[in-house]
């Protein structure tokens, strides 16, 4: 009993931070989406799984936060083993802080310096301009976004995976190549499963960061529309709270279900090995 006791004292801080800043609040979301909004005659649930429009900003927001999160794993797996791999060579404390730079910048920043590169009057313009005389413009669409989001994935992701490579016992691919197993065999058959939960953790990150994300999406928003963009519009342009609520609702619960189901297939692929 004492010691039942004992961690009832020690949780009681967490459970009333969890009833208060996440319980409640999102029992107060949920009711609002059950709401009908001004002037309809469905609640605003109805409304938000009904209309193509929001339909469309749903695909392309789990479409773009997907398409982002493996490009990011993509290339942040080969950074963080050669980083981990070799922790010796000049100008790697250099390298490693720039890497990590861009955790410091919010949404906004990250935004602008996409336009500074791929914008109207940016670097990537001025050069296609001058070598094909065509001009090329990324930023304020999908594709300008996309380097936004792995602008500020990147460094995240880099950071969990250089731990998780440091962490693989040696001994193992030391084995392997004196068996004479290749790099790559190496790689696939000891790396690979040994990193499947720190690459799931890290995607489950790149994900939920993509799916909500606003400063970036905000600063390059002009011909964008995911879900984040539209809630916004909904709550502040239009007043229409229910709306925003039930289209909250639905940006948590695909998240979510995405999530699920790659910790699901994570863990079936673990088992399997």
């Amino acid at each position: 009993m004492g010691r039942r006791r004992a961690w009832l004292v020690i949780a009681a801080p967490a459970v009333v931070l969890f009833l208060a800043f996440w319980l409640l609040p999102m029992a107060k979301l949920a009711g609002i989406g059950a709401a009908t909004p001004q002037g309809m005659d469905a609640s605003a649930y109805w409304l938000v799984v009904t209309q193509p429009r929001y339909w469309q900003s749903l695909i392309n927001t789990v479409a773009l936060s997907l398409g982002a999160t493996l490009a990011t794993l993509v290339i942040a797996l080969p950074v963080s083993r050669f980083l981990a791999r070799h922790p010796d060579f000049p100008g790697r404390r250099v390298l490693m802080s720039l890497l990590l730079f861009p955790l410091a910048f919010p949404g906004v920043v990250v935004g602008f310096l996409v336009i500074l590169a791929t914008g109207r009057q940016g670097v990537l313009n001025t050069l296609s301009k001058a070598l094909s005389g065509d001009p090329m413009v990324l930023a304020y669409g999908m594709a300008g976004l996309f380097i936004g989001y792995l602008y500020f994935l990147l460094p995240r992701t880099i950071g969990v995976l250089m731990t998780a490579v440091e962490g693989i016992d040696k001994h193992w691919l030391e084995a392997a190549q004196t068996l004479g197993a290749s790099p790559w065999r190496r790689f696939v058959d000891i790396e690979l499963p040994a990193l499947t939960g720190a690459l799931t953790a890290a995607g489950a990150m790149c994900f939920a960061t993509a799916m909500g994300a606003f400063g970036t999406v905000f600063t390059l928003g002009t011909r964008i529309d995911v879900l984040p963009i539209t809630i916004y519009d909904e709550f502040t342009n239009y007043a229409n709270l229910p709306v925003a609520a039930a289209l909250s609702v639905v940006l948590g619960l695909a998240t979510w279900a995405v999530l699920y189901a790659a910790n699901s297939l994570a863990a079936r692929t673990a088992r399997g090995n």
